[in-house]
């Protein structure tokens, strides 16, 4: 007996897996071959990341986003640094600590209107440089997209990896929905990631229709030495590291990021066409990525999230947010746009 799990617009993460990733891991699962990497489906996926990154890019694959992230920071700190970050980045928000835990920094955060750290609100916090008595500031790390929903342009990021580099600093990139705001700036990876001058990469495909499994890339050379080490100790190093590779190959290779993209990007658009109609809806955020963040009449929100859950992102302002996903139909967002239009007439 089989069942449905009832759709809606909680998270990209809710989505199943696509076909073709789901075939690259029957491929990869044949015979026997050597764990932990050391195989051709990781080679060749290596090699895949350098096309797109550049060949100096080194690439880590990793079970989990947060392990993505707080490796990544770790790779580039010291206990006693600091790492900026916008208010409500994934490392600060969503990963109940992880960063803090494992690397001991301490996590600065910046509040911003729209998920975006600028030279002007990180330069604020940049002080107590060699202070004794001060945390180091060490990494900036920026979302891509943000968690609001917005993308940054390359020149954006270039200006804080410049800021980044004049402070002898890092810049890391929470790349988890990477591949959306590859789309939403018809940019290739490389344009607004190594060319911008980002120093490390948490690059992801799990909320793009991948099984499972993330990856770290280092793309300045130098970064990654001792990083197999961190990654052993941090629980990331999985042992039939293939059904990751696989999937990462065909991800790259046969555009798969992009077309799920595409059509995850393109429903968040016809989604905020059929939702900025209704009145008593507020858009509060430019839809740029697969994110749709809007404010409901706070007494509708559980009568609506009860056919189509959703999490509400500010509780004080009954702010939501609404996420598409590479299997979102249009039928999917006509059904919800009428049910939220009726509860509202």
């Amino acid at each position: 007996m089989t069942t449905e799990c009832r759709r809606g617009f909680a998270s990209d993460n809710n989505s199943g897996i696509h076909p073709l990733l789901l075939e690259s891991i029957a491929e990869a699962n044949t015979g026997h071959t050597i764990a932990y990497g050391d195989d051709e489906f990781t080679r060749r996926a290596e090699a895949t990341f350098k096309e797109h990154f550049g060949e100096q890019a080194e690439v880590f694959f990793v079970v989990t986003g947060t392990g993505a992230n707080v490796l990544s920071l770790a790779s580039l700190t010291r206990s006693y640094n600091a790492i900026i970050c916008a208010e409500t980045a994934h490392i600060n928000v969503d990963e109940c600590g992880a960063p803090e835990k494992f690397t001991s920094c301490k996590l600065v955060s910046v509040p911003t209107p729209d998920g975006k750290l600028t030279t002007e609100n990180v330069t604020r916090n940049l002080h107590g440089f060699g202070f004794e008595h001060h945390t180091q500031p060490r990494v900036i790390s920026i979302s891509q997209p943000t968690e609001m929903g917005t993308v940054y342009t390359p020149a954006e990021i270039k200006s804080l990896a410049d800021l980044a580099a004049e402070y002898g600093m890092m810049l890391h990139m929470d790349g988890a929905r990477l591949a959306n705001a590859a789309v939403s700036l018809s940019l290739p990876f490389k344009s607004f990631t190594t060319d911008a001058g980002v120093d490390v990469l948490s690059f992801g495909g799990t909320k793009n229709g991948m099984l499972y499994g993330e990856s770290v890339v280092f793309l300045k050379p130098g970064l990654s030495e001792n990083f197999k080490y961190l990654r052993k100790q941090g629980m990331q190093l999985s042992s039939k590291m293939r059904f990751i590779s696989a999937q990462f190959e065909t991800y790259l290779n046969k555009k798969v990021w992009y077309h799920n993209a595409l059509h995850a990007n393109k429903m968040a658009n016809l989604l905020f066409e059929r939702t900025s109609r209704i009145r008593g809806i507020t858009i509060t955020q430019p839809v740029q990525a697969n994110a749709v963040f809007a404010i409901v009449p706070g007494d509708l929100i559980r009568t609506l999230q009860e056919k189509y859950f959703f999490y509400v992102w500010d509780e004080a302002t009954s702010e939501v947010r609404w996420m598409t996903s590479y299997d979102t139909t249009p039928k999917d967002i006509e059904d919800f746009s009428l049910f939220l239009s009726s509860l509202l007439s």
